[in-house]
């Protein structure tokens, strides 16, 4: 079942995903070559719980810490580590939730860590813009497939290659909630968006082939090719008036700029 969202709840959900904002925020000063991503993790879970909320992540279907970081060639929910010390030249996927007031928030951004190569650069730029691109068509009257078709074209026509086992998602009370939202399909096909529907988007883009492997830990997913995946990702409420964002890259912006 779809929930649609009153006003009061949009905005209690708005306040609960500028939190993750907020913390990507705080991460973004934190990340450096030789730091760990369990340190990252730590710092998190108490800029979190500092600020009156509680890591969404946190024990969901049993994972482990309060922020998925993925390196490289992990394209999510890669599980924090002392062993996993950031080099100069990685990326770093960091998605973030936090529960707040009863309601969840949820973003996912793609770091560069010191002097990244021009072409993983250049797929980072081109996953963040199709991020953008996939929330232009999240208007009432369309449909969730033209949200999908929107990033897959946007991306294959620079040739990336769009994820298909994961995908994005309805957010709201829970953190997955429906509809799905993938990051492929045609136009016009899915559910039809109406006011009040809150969703994330969030394309999973590899620098090479679309297949991934999912590794032995129970939820890390990498590649199967080993070359690089970006993944950015904000929650939106669909309104009259168009797509509202929720979710805010500003606060880590001030920090990493806004050009990769």
């Amino acid at each position: 079942m779809i929930y649609l969202k009153t006003d009061e709840e949009i905005e209690l959900m708005r306040a609960a995903n500028q939190l993750v904002g907020k913390t990507l925020g705080e991460l973004a000063k934190h990340i450096a070559p030789g730091v760990t991503t369990l340190q990252l993790d730590k710092i998190a879970e108490a800029f979190i719980r500092d600020h009156g909320a509680e890591p969404a992540f946190l024990g969901y279907g049993g994972f482990p810490n309060s922020i998925c970081t993925s390196v490289n060639e992990h394209v999510v929910h890669g599980i924090p580590s002392d062993k996993a010390v950031l080099k100069d030249g990685d990326i770093v996927s960091i998605d973030c939730g936090t529960k707040l007031n009863g309601f969840v928030g949820d973003s996912a951004y793609t770091f560069c860590v010191g002097n990244v190569a021009e072409d993983v650069r250049k797929l980072l730029r081109t996953t963040k813009e199709a991020l953008y691109k996939g929330i232009e068509q999240a208007r009432v009257g369309n449909r969730v497939g033209d949200i999908s078709s929107a990033v897959q074209m946007y991306c294959e026509k620079q040739n990336y290659s769009v994820v298909r086992e994961l995908v994005g998602h309805g957010c709201g009370r829970k953190m997955h909630e429906e509809p799905e939202v993938p990051n492929y399909g045609r136009r016009g096909c899915g559910p039809v968006l109406k006011s009040g529907m809150c969703i994330c988007i969030e394309p999973m883009i590899n620098q090479g082939t679309k297949h991934v492997v999912f590794e032995s830990d129970g939820w890390t997913v990498r590649t199967k090719d080993r070359k690089c995946s970006a993944h950015f990702e904000h929650c939106i409420a669909i309104r009259p008036e168009g797509p509202t964002i929720l979710s805010s890259f500003e606060y880590l912006e001030e920090i990493v700029g806004k050009e990769i």
